[in-house]
């Protein structure tokens, strides 16, 4: 039987899940922080959860306020209205509104996302698996460390050498253990092969895609990678960069840099196919390309180019093309409308997403994910 405090804190745990998937839209609108604590686990800050108390009856009958006197009287060893103040008034003392930490694994969150999306686990599409070694309890041997003594195995063993030798009184029964009675569990080494996946995230960085926008990009892209980690053994993340001309940069830079140039799309594009094909094999790696813009592209002729790339080099080796085109005043959207030209329904893998706001970032995580490839 469980412990009371092991139930009652299992029960807390199924209570905060409850509040942050209650919450999901608005921790993903609202850009409420959800710190990484290095360990595989997150901190994710939620208002304090209420604990019953007592509601005091009807007021009408005494009790404070009630009396003699008339609306507007100085309280009894206070300060009339009309008196001056005496200069001493100190910081405020009043309990402001506190916030819990709570501390949730990588696994857990990403399983409250699939389940307020409903998203299907996905199919691996490459074959480049990761061996793992997994210790699985399976067998009883007769050495062990106290911590892993099979209880029953030994009681059944001391049993059965007290009855073989005579020594057990049915009146009196009483079992002791010696050390040729000990069991315990002992693992077995397996070896499971996981496959792995690498993402590839492209951003427009020119002077029409504000702070606003890449705040949208960069929490999307942070619940795209925590439900990818759930699927894959190993993820690889990379990070392209582009106005007139693209680069590869590190995670930090893709988030802060903005130029004021004008926008190129096949520039990402070449980096991308480049990438995969230098490092990443399709026959063995499960590929997902991401492109963030507002939609405006230097010309038709570019954006001819860009069909040009995906067609050749890029759809026939990922598992999905992903672009998400994020609302900019400044942003015509016509790279968005000339996409849904070229593919519309007719391409399996060439997934399309508009997201006008922060409101926005939710369904679009279930259009990219929503397939399951």
């Amino acid at each position: 039987m469980d412990h009371p405090i092991k139930r009652d804190h299992s029960r807390f745990r199924k209570i905060v899940k409850g509040k942050i998937r209650d919450g999901l839209r608005k921790y993903i609108s609202q850009g409420k922080q959800i710190v990484p604590k290095g360990n595989g686990s997150f901190s994710i800050p939620m208002p304090s959860i209420d604990i019953p108390r007592f509601k005091f009856g009807d007021k009408s009958q005494g009790g404070t306020g009630q009396g003699d006197g008339q609306e507007g009287d100085p309280v009894q060893g206070g300060q009339g209205q009309d008196q001056p103040g005496q200069g001493n008034e100190k910081p405020g003392q009043q309990e402001g509104q506190k916030e819990l930490e709570i501390e949730m694994s990588s696994i857990e969150l990403a399983k409250i996302l699939g389940e307020e999306l409903e998203l299907p686990n996905i199919l691996p599409k490459g074959k480049k698996t990761i061996p793992s070694a997994i210790n699985r309890y399976t067998s009883i041997g007769t050495v062990g460390p106290d911590s892993l003594r099979h209880v029953k195995r030994t009681f059944k063993e001391s049993l059965k050498r007290q009855i073989s030798l005579g020594q057990y009184d049915p009146n009196n029964p009483i079992i002791i253990p010696t050390r040729r009675d000990m069991r315990f569990r002992s693992s077995n080494v397996k070896v499971e092969n996981e496959n792995s996946a690498v993402v590839i995230y492209m951003m427009d960085v020119s002077g029409s895609m504000g702070d606003e926008q890449k705040e949208i990009v960069r929490t999307e892209s942070f619940w795209i990678n925590l439900w990818l980690k759930s699927q894959y053994k190993d993820i690889e993340i990379r990070y392209i960069i582009h106005d007139a001309t693209a680069k590869e940069v590190e995670e930090d830079t893709f988030f802060r840099t903005r130029e004021s140039g004008g926008t190129l799309i096949s520039s990402a594009y070449k980096i991308c196919a480049n990438i995969i094909e230098q490092d990443y094999n399709p026959n063995e790696w499960n590929i997902y390309p991401f492109h963030f813009s507002d939609g405006d592209n230097w010309s038709s002729d570019d954006t001819k180019l860009c069909l040009q790339i995906m067609n050749e080099q890029l759809l026939p080796k990922c598992n999905m093309f992903c672009y998400g085109q994020v609302e900019s005043r400044y942003g015509s959207g016509q790279f968005y409308k000339d996409l849904v030209a070229a593919y519309g329904d007719k391409s399996d893998n060439v997934i399309l997403s508009k997201i006008k706001n922060k409101e926005g970032i939710l369904e679009s995580i279930k259009d990219f994910l929503g397939k399951g490839k």
